[in-house]
C-alpha cells in the first residue's frame, strides 16, 4: 500500500452471506459465541440467541478438526429453523489446515477470520497463510484479516522497534505498537491480493484493549486502506467498565465516519446474557443516529421536584411494553423502530421534551396538581389525571403505534 489516503468513493464493499459489509451501506452488528462449537446443540442455540437479538453475522470457534466438521451440522440445523445469519469461522494456528482438511467446513462458512500474528513464522508462516487465502479464493468467500496487540507478529513489532531505536526523537511505546499493528495489517491485505484475494472479499480489523492505540491505529487504516473495516476494542472487560469502555472506542470512529461494522467483546457475568454485546452495539448505532432498532423512550433522571415514584413507574412500564410488543410490531407496523417515546416527571423540562418526541407525557412532580398533558406530534391531544395515568397513556401509545404505522397515518 502506498499508504495515501482513500476517498470514501474508492472504498470497496464486501459481502458476507446476504450481508453487505462497507462503503454505502449500514454500519453491520456482529456477535461471536463462547460455546464448544463441537457441542452443536449448543452452539445452534446460541447462535440463534444471538441472531433473534439483532446480530446480523455471528462467529464461531474452529480451533480443532471435530470443531470443523461440526460446522456442516450447525449451519444445516440453523436452516431447518430459518435462521439464516451468516456464519463466520474464527480460525488460529491451523486455520489453514482445517481448511484443507474440512471441505465441507470451508465450503459451509460465509467468512473466515485469520489472525497474520499466529499463523506460524517465517517461512511457515508465508505457506500458511497462503493456503488460507487461496482456499478462500478458489471458494469465493471473504476473509477478515484480523490484526491484535496481543499476538501482534514479533517480527513486525521487532522491525518497528529497531526502527524507531534510530530515530533522533524515538515514539512511545503505544506509537511504536500502532505503527507495527497497521503495518502488519497492510502487509497481510498486500499478501492476499497478489495472491488473488479480491479486495472486495477483504475486511480488516486492528483491535486493542486500551482506546488510545486503538483509535490511532483505526484512523490509520481508514487514510491508508479502502477495504471495509471492523470496529472493536477487544478484551473490552465486565460490567460498567467494558460498556463505558466499548461504547467511549467505537463513538468516537463511528462519529468521524470510520467504522463498517462493529463488535462489542464485553465479559459476561457468569450465567449471564450473552445477547448484551449484540444491544450494546444497537444502542450505540442508534445514539449516534446511525441505525434505528427499536423504539426509544426519552425519560428525565428525576429531582427534588420528582420525589413521586410515578414517573418511574411509567417510564420502566414503557420500556417493557416496547420490548415486548416489539417482535409483533416490527410485523404489523414497519419503520416502528424509529419511535420516541417521552416520560417527563416535572413541568421544568416536561412539555417540552413530550412536545419534541412522537409521544410524550408530562407529569406534574412532587406537590403539583396531579394532571399530565399527553403531546402527539408536538400537539397536546389530552389531559391525563387519576390513578389510571399509566393504563391511559399506554393505550395511547398503542393506538399512536397503530395510527401512524399500521399504513393509516394521515399527518
Amino acid at each position: 500500500m502506498d499508504g495515501a489516503d482513500k476517498p470514501g468513493k474508492d472504498r470497496t464493499v464486501c459481502w458476507v452471506g446476504g450481508v453487505p459489509i462497507g462503503f454505502g451501506h449500514p454500519v453491520v452488528v456482529q456477535s461471536m459465541t463462547d460455546t464448544d462449537t463441537v457441542d452443536v446443540a449448543a452452539t445452534v442455540a446460541q447462535v440463534r440467541l444471538l441472531a433473534d437479538a439483532g446480530s446480523e453475522i455471528v462467529r464461531i470457534t474452529v480451533n480443532n478438526a471435530e470443531a470443523a466438521r461440526a460446522v456442516t451440522e450447525i449451519r444445516a440445523r440453523l436452516d431447518d429453523v430459518s435462521c439464516a445469519v451468516p456464519l463466520v469461522g474464527d480460525f488460529h494456528f491451523i486455520g489453514h489446515r482445517l481448511l484443507r482438511e474440512a471441505s465441507s467446513c470451508a465450503e459451509t462458512l460465509d467468512k473466515y477470520r485469520i489472525n497474520p500474528g499466529n499463523v506460524g513464522r517465517g517461512q511457515r508462516r508465508d505457506e500458511n497463510f497462503s493456503t488460507f487465502i487461496e482456499i478462500a479464493r478458489d471458494l469465493g468467500k471473504p476473509v477478515r484479516i484480523g490484526v491484535n496487540a496481543g499476538s501482534l507478529d514479533p517480527e513486525v513489532l521487532a522491525a518497528a522497534m529497531d526502527e524507531n531505536a534510530r530515530r533522533s526523537e524515538p515514539l512511545s511505546a503505544d506509537e511504536v505498537e500502532v505503527e507495527a499493528l497497521v503495518e502488519s495489517a497492510e502487509r497481510s491485505v498486500d499478501a492476499a491480493m497478489a495472491l488473488g484475494l479480491p479486495e472486495p472479499q477483504i475486511v480488516v480489523s486492528c483491535k486493542v484493549s486500551r482506546i488510545g492505540p486503538m483509535l490511532a491505529a483505526y484512523r490509520a487504516l481508514h487514510r491508508r486502506l479502502s477495504v471495509p473495516l471492523h470496529l472493536g476494542l477487544t478484551e473490552a472487560g465486565m460490567g460498567l467498565k467494558g460498556i463505558t469502555s466499548t461504547t467511549a472506542a467505537l463513538s468516537v470512529l463511528l462519529e468521524q465516519g470510520i467504522g463498517d461494522t462493529i463488535r462489542a467483546s464485553l465479559t459476561p457475568e457468569v450465567g449471564g446474557d450473552r445477547a448484551r454485546e449484540v444491544r450494546l452495539c444497537q444502542e450505540i448505532l442508534q445514539a449516534l443516529g446511525l441505525r434505528s432498532f427499536r423504539p426509544a423512550v426519552t425519560s428525565c433522571p428525576g429531582c427534588g421536584r420528582t420525589t413521586s415514584t410515578l414517573f418511574r413507574e411509567l417510564a420502566e412500564k414503557i420500556e417493557g411494553t416496547l420490548e415486548t410488543r416489539l417482535a409483533e410490531w416490527r410485523t404489523r407496523y414497519p419503520g416502528c423502530e424509529t419511535l420516541t417515546v417521552a416520560v417527563m416527571g416535572c413541568v421544568v423540562n416536561g412539555p417540552g421534551e413530550s412536545r419534541a418526541a412522537d409521544i410524550g407525557i408530562s407529569l406534574p412532580g412532587s406537590g403539583e396538581d396531579p394532571r399530565a398533558p399527553v403531546y402527539e406530534d408536538g400537539k397536546r391531544v389530552a389531559l391525563l389525571s387519576g390513578g389510571s395515568i399509566a393504563q391511559e397513556f399506554l393505550a395511547m401509545v398503542e393506538a399512536y403505534v397503530e395510527r401512524r404505522f399500521g399504513g393509516a397515518d394521515t399527518r
